[in-house]
């Protein structure tokens, strides 16, 4: 039960989705799932806030440097999604869309402040992880 536990938390703290849906595999309660999202969700998003540049630092030491690139659409787009919802998108809607890690990688590249960034995130994950937890739960069940 326990491995079982640990493994729905370590999944969470990367893709919340894929952790839910372990979890009902495994047979746990609803409950022991959403407690179990929720501290994997937490944690998932004060390593990627707080180690961020060491993680950074050590894929950057095996990566081979690539040379500028001219600004493409994809650019464009990202710019007017950043200038159109601000930190609340990339930190709140960012974390539903893409999870937070990533919206919170993409945060630094913004230049958010982590400490913003960061509250987003943890509010969006507590949302995320409630809401999901129970509506999957209560899925499995009407069929």
């Amino acid at each position: 039960m326990a491995y079982k536990i640990l493994t729905v938390i370590l999944l969470s703290s990367f893709e919340i989705y894929v952790s839910i849906a372990t979890g009902i595999a495994f047979k746990l309660s609803p409950h022991i799932i959403c407690i179990s999202t929720l501290i994997g969700g937490i944690s998932g998003v004060f390593v990627a806030a707080f180690l961020g540049n060491q993680i950074r630092a050590f894929i950057a030491k095996y990566r081979k440097p690539k040379p500028p690139k001219l600004a493409s659409n994809k650019d464009k787009v990202m710019q007017k999604l950043w200038a159109k919802y601000g930190v609340f998108g990339v930190g709140f809607l960012g974390t539903f869309i893409l999870g937070a890690p990533a919206s919170i990688g993409i945060g630094y590249g913004f230049g958010v402040q982590p400490k913003v960034l960061v509250n987003w995130c943890l509010l969006a994950v507590g949302i995320r992880c409630v809401a999901y937890s129970y509506f999957f739960d209560y899925l499995v069940n009407l069929f």
